[in-house]
């Protein structure tokens, strides 16, 4: 187990709760309300800010912001446009989450434009960074088609062309800066069995991005997320008490936890 990693993600969990990170965030309308208690019980805050006009100035202001494109109307397209202008202005770290890329005739194109202005984070499944890599077609939907080992070469090839750390989530989530690559086997298929349990944590990295180093704060988000993941799943009956305990369990999680349960290689 990597023993730096797992210090620096407790060390992360701490500076976040100390700084309470504020995330904006531009996401699907499916997901709105779980990720924002995520973020609360996790101890960041989200700011649904989505519209234009509004989406530029306020990435300027956020300590971090997500651009996820699970239901991109053209209003909401606008406004990712305009926010990443902005943040990358300003230097505010995003992360992009390109949901359900692949033939999909609006996403796609969308996906790639926001990739070339090198967000901080990418985070997608197997197949959706296929997709980003112009490697693959996607998956079924919002779902993987792919192995997340698969998709190890494309990840480092968008994290070196685009300067970003790319996080590929699957059974063992694998992350990599382009030189780095982290393994984290933690987590519950339950995540899989509630609808935003993917998108959410898009936002829980972009507040672990306002706090530490991309590739630190990727694993940060994705070893605290996961372990918290485990232990709602062992109080859970099923998907619906598992994401009321997956709220409570992320308020719960200490600095200590991720410390000694983080499986990280």
């Amino acid at each position: 187990m990597n023993s730096a990693l797992s210090t620096a993600s407790a060390t992360a969990l701490t500076t976040l709760r100390e700084g309470t990170p504020l995330v904006q965030v531009i996401t699907n309308r499916v997901v709105t309300g779980f990720t924002a208690n995520v973020l609360l019980a996790l101890g960041a805050a989200g700011a649904m800010v989505d519209i234009p006009v509004e989406a530029g100035p306020f990435a300027r202001h956020a300590s971090g912001l997500l651009v996820n494109l699970g239901t991109p109307g053209s209003e909401q397209r606008h406004a990712m446009l305009e926010a990443t202008e902005a943040a990358a202005d300003a230097g505010t770290p995003w992360v992009l989450d390109p949901v359900a890329i692949g033939s999909a005739p609006v996403r796609t194109p969308l996906a790639h434009t926001l990739v070339a202005r090198r967000p901080t984070i990418v985070r997608g499944n197997a197949s959706e960074i296929l997709a980003l890599a112009r490697s693959g077609s996607g998956g079924r939907g919002v779902d993987s088609t792919d192995d997340v080992e698969a998709a190890a070469g494309a990840a480092e090839a968008i994290a070196r062309d685009h300067g970003s750390v790319v996080a590929v989530s699957g059974p063992i989530d694998l992350i990599t800066d382009g030189s780095r690559t982290a393994r984290i086997d933690n987590g519950s298929a339950l995540l899989t069995r509630v609808t935003g349990g993917g998108c959410a944590l898009g936002a829980v990295m972009a507040a672990f991005a306002a706090v530490a180093d991309p590739f630190e704060a990727a694993v940060a988000a994705t070893a605290t997320y996961c372990i918290a993941s485990e232990d709602a799943a062992a109080r859970a009956e099923g998907p619906g008490s598992f994401a009321v305990h997956f709220l409570d369990e992320l308020s719960r999680i200490q600095p200590a936890d991720v410390l000694a349960r983080a499986a990280i290689a």
